[in-house]
C-alpha cells in the first residue's frame, strides 16, 4: 500500500520504519491526509502477521510533528467533510483517539491485555524533534518513546492557547504517566519541556544521540516482542497515587480549580475542561476517559470564542507574517543592512531587533556616545539571555558585533533599509530626512518610526516620497510582537513590500493601516485610559477599575497602563491635539486630572517614581494611596460588571470607528493589532471577532444605551448601525 504523507519499510526482522513526511508543508501536521494514511496504515499493520513491531519518525529536519492542522480545525472540522449531526460531530473529533487507541491496544480486548492473555505489537517512538499537540499525543500512544538529546526540542500540548484542549488522549495519557500535577501544569499553561525534563517526569523512556533515535527504538521493538501499557495492566496506578478519588488527588484539584481560575476570571472555558478532562478521565477505564475527552474537546472546538481564538492568533497571525498584505508582483527585498536614525529607548530596541534578525546596524545619533548607549541596550539584553542559558555567549557576541554606533551619516551610504526613530518633532525629522537621503542610495526605502505624525506630512521633506513610509514600533520594541505598516498617499508598493520584507525578517506580527493621526492602535489606547482615569474623576476605587479590565481578560489595568505611557505624554499630546483642532479641553476633568498629576504634583508616571501608582524601590508597586486626597472615593460605588462594561466599549467603540473609516482595512487587522498592540483580551479573538460574536444588533444597542447615560464617545459608528439593520456580519465567512 502507498501512502500520501507516510514512507512505510519493512526490515528483515519485520520491523516497520514508519517516516512521517507531509507533502508541501515545512513541518508535518495532522492533516486531512495524514489522518487518513495513519488509519489505514495501523489497519494493515495490525493485520499483517509478518510485520512484527514499528518505530514511527519523522522525515523532516524541523521536526517530528506539530500538532494538527490548525486551518483544518478552525472551521470547526477534525478531519474530512463537514459533520452534521451532534454524532457525526463526536465521530469526526474522535477520529484520532480511536485510531491511537487501536494502535496501543493491538486491537486486542482491553481485559485480554490485563489478564495477560493478548498483547498488542510493539510500537516505539523516535523522536528527532520538536512533537507539540498531536505530535505529542501520537508519541505517547506509542509503547516506547525514544528522543533526541537535544535541550532545545520542544515536546508539549500548547492547545490551551487557541482556546483548545489536547485532544487525542492528551489528558489521559500524560497523567497516567507523569501523574495528575505535571499533566495538569503542561495541558493548561500550554508551555513546552525539553527531552530531559520529559524523561524526569516519565513521560519519555529514553534521551539518546540524535543519529540513534532509529536504531534505540528498533532496538527496543526487537527485544519486546509481546507489550501493553501500563494502565491497560491489571493494578495499574497513577503515578504518585491514585485517581480522582485520592484524598491527595481532592486536594490537588480542589487547588487547581482555584488558582486556574484566579489566573484566567473564568475567561479560558478550555482551562475548566482539561481539568474535568483530568478528573473525571482518572476514576474510569482508558476507552471512557478518551470519549469524555473528545466530548470536551468537541463542546471546544464547536463554540465560537475557540473558532475566534484560532482565527484571529493562529490562522490570520501566520497570513500577516507570511506577508499577506505584501504586493504580490514586486520582487523581495534583500536586506542585509539597516541604518537606524536614533539611539534613543527606540532606536536602541529597534537596532537589536534587527540585529537579532541576522542583519548589519548603522545606529546612528548626533553624538558617538548616545549611539554607544544605544548599543549598550543590546549588551544588557544579551547579557541577561548569556546568564539565564537562553543564548550562548558566543551568538550574543555575534549579534552585538552587526551593530555599529555612529555619529557619521557617511556610514549610512551602503544600507539597504533607513528606519528612522529620533525625537516625535516634524523639524528634528525633516533635517534628519534630508541629511539621510543625501547619502544613501538611490533605491533605499526610508521608513519613519513615528507614533503619531501623519507619514503623508514627513514624506512632503523627501525627495522621492514614493520610498518612503511608516513603520511604526511599540514600546518595548525587544518584547512588543505587533508592528504597524503606514504607507503614505504617495508611498509606492516598493515601499510597503520592503517595510513587510523587513517586518518578517525581525519576526513580528504586521498590520497595515490608514495614515491617519494615530494610526490605529494609537486611536483607540487612549479612550480606553481616559475612560480609567474620568472612573478615577467620578470617585470610583481605584482597585475596582484595575481589577475589572483584568477580569476583562487585560494583562494590565488601564491606571497602570497609564503610568507605563506616562501622564507626561498624555498631557503633551492633549496639548498637541488642542492645538491642532482648536479645542479647549480646559474644562474637560480627564485633561484637569493630568494637569494636576503632571503640573502640580509631579506625578509623570512609572519612570518619574509615580503617577496612580507607588514605585517604591526595592518594593513592589502599590495603589497611590494618596489620590483620595484630590478624588475623594464616591458614597455609591457601581458594580464590577458596570466598570467591566465601560472599560470594555471604550475599546470596541473607537476600534470600530476605526474599522468603520478604513483605518484598518479589514477585522483581522484589526483583532491583530488589538490584541499584539495592547494586548486586548485574546480569549475573546479580538474586538471584531467579539462584536460578531456577541452580534452587531447587540453591539449597537448596548453602545446607544451606554452613550445615552455616559456621553456620546459611547456612540458606535453609522456603518454598524446599517451592518447591524441588515443582519450582516464582519467576518463573512463563519471561521
Amino acid at each position: 500500500m502507498t501512502y500520501k504523507t507516510l514512507k512505510v519499510d519493512v526490515d528483515g526482522d519485520g520491523i516497520a520504519l514508519v517516516t512521517i513526511d507531509v507533502p508541501g508543508k515545512s513541518m508535518n501536521v495532522w492533516d486531512a491526509d495524514l489522518m487518513e494514511d495513519f488509519s489505514n496504515w495501523v489497519d494493515s499493520f495490525l493485520a499483517d502477521d509478518k510485520v512484527k513491531g514499528a518505530v514511527i519518525t519523522s522525515g523532516k529536519a524541523s521536526g517530528f510533528l506539530a500538532g494538527a492542522d490548525l486551518n483544518m480545525l478552525g472551521s470547526g472540522g477534525a478531519g474530512r467533510g463537514t459533520p452534521s449531526t451532534t454524532k457525526e460531530q463526536f465521530e469526526s473529533a474522535f477520529t484520532l483517539n480511536s485510531v491511537f487507541r487501536k494502535l496501543e491496544t493491538g486491537g486486542q480486548p482491553v481485559k485480554a491485555l490485563q489478564n495477560g492473555q493478548a498483547f498488542a505489537k510493539p510500537v516505539a517512538a523516535a523522536v528527532n524533534g520538536l512533537a507539540l499537540g498531536g505530535g505529542l499525543e501520537i508519541v505517547l500512544a506509542c509503547h516506547h518513546r525514544v528522543v533526541a538529546d537535544n535541550p532545545k526540542i520542544q515536546l508539549g500540548v500548547p492547545e490551551v492557547q487557541v482556546g483548545l484542549l489536547p485532544g487525542a488522549g492528551g489528558t489521559q495519557r500524560l497523567p497516567r504517566l507523569a501523574g495528575l500535577q505535571n499533566a495538569a501544569m503542561l495541558a493548561t499553561q500550554g508551555k513546552p519541556i525539553d527531552p530531559a525534563t520529559a524523561k524526569a517526569q516519565g513521560i519519555v523512556q529514553e534521551v539518546v544521540p540524535a543519529d540513534q533515535v532509529v536504531a534505540k527504538a528498533k532496538e527496543w521493538v526487537k527485544a519486546n516482542p509481546k507489550v501493553a501499557q501500563p494502565w491497560d495492566k491489571k493494578g495499574f496506578k497513577f503515578p504518585g497515587g491514585g485517581g480522582a478519588m485520592d484524598p491527595r488527588a481532592v486536594q490537588f484539584f480542589i487547588g487547581a480549580n482555584a488558582m486556574a481560575q484566579k489566573e484566567t476570571n473564568h475567561n479560558y472555558p478550555a482551562i475548566q475542561y482539561i481539568l474535568s478532562c483530568l478528573y473525571e478521565g482518572s476514576i474510569v477505564p482508558m476507552d471512557t476517559a478518551i470519549r469524555i475527552e473528545s466530548k470536551y474537546f468537541l463542546k471546544l472546538l464547536s463554540s465560537a470564542q475557540t473558532r475566534n481564538m484560532i482565527r484571529t492568533l493562529f490562522i490570520n497571525k501566520q497570513a500577516a507574517e507570511k506577508g499577506e498584505q505584501r504586493p504580490k508582483d514586486v520582487p523581495p527585498t534583500e536586506i542585509k543592512k539597516v541604518g537606524v536614525l536614533g539611539a534613543g529607548m527606540m532606536g536602541a530596541g529597534i537596532a537589536y531587533v534587527t540585529a537579532k534578525g541576522g542583519a548589519e546596524v548603522v545606529l546612528l545619533d548626533r553624538e558617538l556616545s548616545y549611539a554607544e548607549k544605544g548599543k549598550a541596550y543590546s549588551q544588557g539584553i544579551v547579557e541577561k539571555g548569556v546568564s539565564k542559558g537562553k543564548v550562548t555567549k558566543e551568538k550574543g557576541d555575534e549579534l552585538l558585533a552587526r551593530i555599529k554606533p555612529t555619529e557619521n551619516y557617511d556610514d549610512l551610504k551602503d544600507v539597504d533599509l533607513i528606519i528612522e526613530a529620533v525625537f516625535e518633532d516634524p523639524d528634528i525629522k525633516a533635517d534628519v530626512i534630508k541629511r539621510t537621503e543625501a547619502v544613501i542610495g538611490k533605491d533605499v526605502i526610508f521608513a519613519s518610526n513615528t507614533s503619531t505624525l501623519p507619514i503623508t506630512g514627513l514624506a512632503k521633506h523627501s525627495e522621492r516620497p514614493d520610498q518612503f513610509i511608516g513603520i511604526h514600533f511599540f514600546s518595548p520594541v525587544d518584547k512588543m510582537p505587533l508592528v504597524e505598516i503606514i504607507p503614505g498617499e504617495k508611498s509606492g508598493d516598493k515601499a510597503l513590500a520592503a517595510a513587510l520584507d523587513y517586518v518578517r525578517l525581525i519576526k513580528k506580527t504586521p498590520i497595515v493601516v490608514k495614515d491617519t493621526r494615530g494610526f490605529y492602535t494609537n486611536r483607540v489606547v487612549p479612550p480606553y485610559i481616559n475612560e480609567s482615569m474620568l472612573l478615577v474623576t467620578e470617585g470610583v476605587k481605584p482597585a475596582l477599575i484595575e481589577n475589572a479590565a483584568k477580569s476583562l481578560g487585560m494583562p494590565v489595568g488601564p491606571l497602570a497602563l497609564c503610568d507605563e505611557t506616562s501622564q507626561e505624554l498624555g498631557l503633551r499630546i492633549a496639548k498637541a491635539t488642542a492645538k491642532e483642532t482648536g479645542q479647549d479641553p480646559s474644562g474637560e476633568p480627564v485633561y484637569q486630572l493630568l494637569v494636576k498629576f503632571v503640573e502640580d504634583l509631579g506625578r509623570k508616571g512609572r519612570k518619574s517614581g509615580g503617577g496612580f501608582y507607588d514605585y517604591p524601590e526595592g518594593g513592589k508597586k502599590h495603589l497611590w494611596k494618596g489620590l483620595q486626597e484630590y478624588y475623594p472615593l464616591a458614597d455609591e460605588q457601581p458594580s464590577l460588571e458596570e466598570v467591566k462594561e465601560r472599560l470594555l466599549y471604550a475599546q470596541l467603540i473607537p476600534a470600530a470607528h476605526c474599522y468603520a473609516e478604513g483605518v484598518v482595512h479589514d477585522p483581522q487587522s484589526a483583532d491583530l493589532g488589538a490584541i499584539f498592540g495592547w494586548g486586548f483580551a485574546p480569549w475573546t479573538g479580538g474586538p471584531m471577532s467579539h462584536i460578531d460574536t456577541i452580534g452587531l444588533e447587540t453591539f449597537v444597542r448596548k453602545a446607544e444605551s451606554l452613550a445615552q447615560k455616559y456621553g456620546s464617545r459611547f456612540n458606535p459608528p453609522e456603518k454598524f448601525r446599517e451592518m447591524a439593520k441588515s443582519g450582516d456580519k464582519l467576518y463573512k465567512k463563519a471561521a
